[in-house]
């Protein structure tokens, strides 16, 4: 289960493909996969009895599941040893594209220029900072490799600069389980301060007093951010200032861009509750925005004297933006509507500047970005002309400036970062991402959006990028990717890890299925819940429409989905397992029925929203139908591909375990199934600049094998 708050990062990170083979009958019979011994477990709701013969899994203490885990791991190294070499060139291929020594576009905030950079062969970011100029000297804030080092496993999760400059509080996880220590550290010195708090949620603000830090703290068990400390340098207690009561909530601090609140957010998938502290009174009362009503949504920023509120009120399903006075009654009664609703627009959020504010929706698909003077003198969108792209407001931390930052790329184009002049609308590309090696030209590339007509007769979109010399045919390989879950919305995007499949002839086709929203809030609705159902339909009717317009054929489609898009290929490889040469199911949410009756694991309770409480038995029964570890039985199966980290937070190691166990008990083919655990690592895979990248060579290697393509 992913939030979709959470999961940017880690969608690109599964939008990568696994290990395999495919013309190595001669080697597999020397490989015995490995059998689980089956212990039958009954589970009993509504009075109905499922038998779990692999319940026993769930224990990551018993040494009998390590030893399961680490055979599965051998079978897969064994069945792939023959693209061993294969795995290493396409390693030191996709890294030969990727500029070791790159830096990030600089941004100024408080007096200080901001710089992400790396360096040649290091794994991990450096981040610093130049005083008023770029010319200044450099400061180093962290150098994560010297961080990451004894560590199999390092993520710096964020950092929070204090008002006067002088100290940063960041969070470093290096189990991979999403549990942060925060620690200060002196920016003038180097001296990295007594004050440590464990298991938090990794982000974290100050107040105005340059002493006081607000961050959320998680739940042991659930994991849940369900608490908000304030830490005091020094102190050797903190104070709890909020604490989340409903288990179906989830909590976070932040800061508005105007730099005057200190806000508290609580959220679920249906309903959002804010609280307010000026940033100059850290030891007040937090107060209550607009108290919680189930089913409103709505966000805050702060501009002047007014709260602007992004909100589904009064039915606004693709949302609208209202406003109201701060300093008096800021409920939801009091809020007066500043852009109303559309039906064909979904406005996603809203960016404000000392001059104007910034819109981000989402029209028929297509990101739109529109600029507005606050004195209404001028407004307009910026133009994009391509038929599928992406287009994101970036970076934009300073509140008294002309320039917009936004970041612009498609499936064929590298992505580059823009700087534009609201006033004199001048644009600067201030940099576009390098493909290096010498052999990328974007002319070469081809993109397009075809339109598939579901089983209901929803028209379902689809992303495409191929070779200009790929021939559309029965014969052509074709990677259908998706997610369709949390109203997370995919845009195409450029990956120069892709080309490694599009120069050997593959397409990419990116399915925008209902589940996201990507068509606006309804496309969201009506993927969720009670028709959760047309996610999957969906996706095999694109599937359908694919080899019926003679794009490929089923000996060529291959299907690939990570965490709720690994329970996406759970279900299609049930529903229409004869559509697929081969499947790759990243960290897959695949026994959704044991998994949500479980309020004592990760996310469970935060999820009824998305997919229903089970303890109700309408909810249970629809679940249950689809289910991808419920739903198993006795039938040819593709080739597939199942990765996951021991430590994963989001969908625990032991689902894709048991599911695999189950499938390769009752599977009548002869196809490859390969288990990959990564067991230092969680729900994001490995990290490291480039020891993801691996993964992804291993990943690729998998489908290529399947298609001959090892060369």
């Amino acid at each position: 289960m992913l939030q979709t708050d959470k999961f940017s990062s880690v969608l690109l990170g599964c939008l990568t493909f696994a290990v395999s083979c495919q013309n190595q009958n001669k080697d597999m019979s020397k490989a015995e996969a490995p059998v689980a011994k089956k212990i039958p477990t009954e589970l009993v709701k509504h009075d109905d009895l499922r038998v779990d013969d692999y319940y026993w899994m769930n224990d990551r203490e018993d040494q009998a599941v390590i030893s399961h885990l680490e055979k599965e791991n051998a079978y897969c190294a064994e069945m792939t040893e023959h693209t061993k070499k294969f795995q290493t060139s396409l390693f030191e291929e996709m890294k030969s594209r990727i500029k070791e020594d790159d830096s990030s576009v600089p941004y100024k905030q408080n007096g200080y220029w901001y710089i992400t950079r790396y360096e040649l062969g290091k794994e991990y970011p450096i981040y610093s900072r130049k005083k008023e100029s770029l010319e200044a000297k450099e400061e180093i804030l962290f150098d994560c490799n010297l961080l990451a080092k004894g560590h199999d496993y390092f993520n710096l999760s964020s950092f929070s600069i204090s008002p006067d400059n002088s100290l940063a509080a960041f969070s470093v996880d290096t189990v991979s389980r999403r549990k942060y220590t925060l620690q200060i550290k002196n920016l003038k010195t180097g001296e990295i301060l007594v004050d440590r708090v464990e298991n938090t949620a990794g982000n974290s603000v100050w107040a105005d007093d340059n002493k006081s830090i607000f961050y959320s703290k998680q739940d042991d068990v659930t994991l849940r951010s369900d608490k908000i400390f304030k830490h005091k340098l020094g102190a050797s207690e903190d104070t709890l200032v909020y604490n989340e009561e409903d288990e179906t909530f989830g909590a976070y601090v932040y800061k508005s861009k105007s730099k005057k609140y200190i806000i508290i957010a609580s959220y679920s998938t249906l309903t959002t509750e804010f609280r307010t502290l000026k940033a100059s009174d850290p030891d007040g009362e937090f107060k209550v925005f607009s108290a919680r009503t189930r089913g409103l949504e709505y966000g805050i920023s702060h501009y002047d004297k007014d709260f602007y509120i992004l909100t589904n009120k009064d039915g606004a399903t693709n949302f609208k933006l209202m406003k109201v006075a701060e300093g008096g009654d800021t409920s939801a009664e009091n809020w007066q509507e500043f852009i109303h609703h559309r039906t064909n627009v979904l406005l996603e959020g809203m960016d404000i500047f000392k001059g104007y504010y910034v819109l981000s929706e989402r029209k028929n698909g297509l990101n739109e970005i529109k600029i507005v003077r606050w004195d209404g003198s001028d407004s307009y969108y910026l133009p994009f002309d391509n038929e599928t792209y992406t287009a994101n407001v970036s970076t934009n931390p300073d509140f008294d400036t002309e320039i917009l930052r936004y970041r612009y790329n498609s499936m064929g184009t590298p992505s580059s970062i823009i700087d534009f002049n609201m006033s004199t609308k001048v644009k600067e590309i201030k940099k576009e991402q390098e493909v290096l090696g010498g052999k990328f030209d974007k002319q070469n590339y081809i993109e397009k959006r075809i339109w598939a007509i579901a089983r209901d007769g929803v028209k379902v979109p689809m992303s495409m990028v191929f070779h200009k010399d790929t021939l559309l045919d029965r014969n052509t390989p074709i990677l259908q990717y998706a997610y369709g879950s949390y109203g997370a919305t995919i845009d195409p995007y450029f990956s120069t890890v892709r080309l490694s499949l599009l120069d050997r002839g593959f397409v990419f086709a990116l399915a925008h299925i209902r589940g996201g929203q990507y068509l606006g809030r309804p496309w969201y609705e009506d993927g969720k819940l009670l028709k959760k159902k047309n996610t999957f339909n969906d996706f095999v009717d694109c599937s359908k429409f694919l080899i019926s317009e003679g794009y490929t054929s089923p000996e060529h489609l291959y299907a690939m989905g990570g965490s709720a898009g690994g329970l996406l290929m759970g279900a299609i490889i049930n529903m229409a397992p004869e559509l697929y040469n081969g499947i790759v199911a990243s960290v897959p949410f695949v026994d959704v029925v044991t998994t949500m009756l479980d309020d004592s694991i990760p996310l469970t309770t935060g999820e009824y929203d998305e997919w229903g409480n089970p303890n109700e038995k309408e909810y249970y029964d629809y679940m249950k139908s689809y289910s991808p570890y419920d739903q198993v039985e006795a039938k040819a199966y593709p080739n597939m591909l199942v990765t996951t980290g021991l430590h994963d937070s989001q969908v625990q190691y032991f689902e894709p375990a048991k599911w695999v166990a189950k499938l390769r008990e009752l599977k009548t083919d002869d196809n490859i199934l390969l288990f990959d655990i990564n067991m230092d690592a969680g729900h994001g895979g490995a990290s490291g600049r480039y020891e993801s990248l691996k993964e992804v060579a291993k990943e690729y290697a998998f489908i290529l094998d399947l298609e001959g393509k090892v060369e």
